[in-house]
């Protein structure tokens, strides 16, 4: 034969085998203990300023915990899911609870929906005109939200807001003098919808336009060839490259939506009546006075709430990190 034949390497020893099980094993106890190491003061953090209130809050939960045991100093009686039951029988939280939903619902479409259009407006301007517009979506979206509703607070002011005003010349008639917008829950919600939309677009906007710069020019190129409309194009083409940063997007305003205070607690100091305005923060804020223990229960509940609200893009990010 003219070829030569070569021989498989011999299997190693179990001897080496085994020491080489040792060192792999000993090589991640060492990388384990550096991230323990590096992570260690985030997690002394987290614990002391997270884990702790939350334990003691579901711990409150279940008792009857008032300002009269904090300041005697005595303890609590445990009352079980008496609180719960009370928060859902005896008091506004239902009827806070979904207005708080139907608000963050109605925010988050528009925020979103405005965020992507401005997106899209973006890649269609030129260099200077899109520079304009993002300073103009950075100044919106720097300003602190209760800077941004003083200044909205005074544009719709019964006596001297500039709305009042314009609408009483464009009609020509004084039906608008001294006229009260946040007097009214349901034109309290408007203002307030704009106040947080108005602040709220601009990081859709920038998100969305960062993600549509990933979009390949080619693949849209080849579907306008195909003959495929603007409409088609967006739903077949880039918003499958989008899907998981308008998931985010989403995510993070059902959850920031859902948890606004500034803005409706200064606009109810400046004539909105609280007990027809309230949303989930503002109630806990005033019912926190003296009942801790119901106050806590209400706080359980929108803790898991806000859960349940992101668990599907938590449970769709971890499939991907899967695959």
């Amino acid at each position: 034969m003219s070829g030569t034949l070569t021989r498989a390497a011999p299997p190693a020893p179990p001897r080496d085998r085994l020491a080489t099980a040792a060192r792999e094993r000993g090589r991640r106890r060492k990388d384990g203990a550096a991230a323990l190491t590096l992570l260690g003061p985030s997690l002394v953090i987290l614990a002391v300023m997270v884990g702790y209130p939350a334990v003691l809050m579901v711990v409150q939960s279940f008792t009857d915990y008032s300002i009269r045991d904090k300041v005697q100093g005595t303890l609590p009686d445990v009352v079980g899911l008496n609180n719960y039951l009370e928060v859902f029988t005896a008091s506004d939280f239902p009827a806070v609870l979904v207005r708080s939903l139907g608000l963050m619902l109605v925010m988050t479409v528009l925020i979103v929906g405005l965020g992507a259009l401005v997106a899209v407006l973006m890649t269609r301007l030129t260099r200077g005109w899109r520079l304009l517009v993002s300073i103009g979506l950075l100044l919106a979206w720097a300003m602190p939200p209760l800077a941004a509703t003083t200044v909205w607070g005074w544009i719709f002011d019964a006596q001297y807001g500039l709305v009042n005003w314009l609408l009483n010349s464009v009609t020509g008639s004084t039906d608008f003098t001294n006229h009260s917008w946040l007097l009214d829950p349901w034109s309290f919600f408007a203002v307030l919808t704009i106040i947080v939309v108005w602040q709220g677009v601009p990081f859709a906007a920038f998100t969305l336009y960062a993600a549509l710069g990933q979009v390949p020019g080619e693949v849209l190129e080849a579907a306008s060839l195909d003959g495929a409309t603007g409409l088609q194009r967006f739903r077949l083409v880039v918003y499958p490259y989008l899907r998981n940063v308008v998931t985010v997007v989403v995510v993070l305003q059902v959850i920031w939506n859902l948890r606004i205070f500034t803005q409706v607690y200064t606009l109810q100091q400046r004539g909105g009546l609280a007990s027809e305005t309230n949303v989930l923060g503002t109630y806990i804020f005033r019912q926190g006075v003296g009942e801790f223990g119901v106050t806590s229960a209400i706080g359980v509940l929108t803790v898991i709430l806000l859960l349940a609200l992101s668990w599907g893009y938590v449970r769709t990010t971890l499939k991907e990190e899967e695959l």
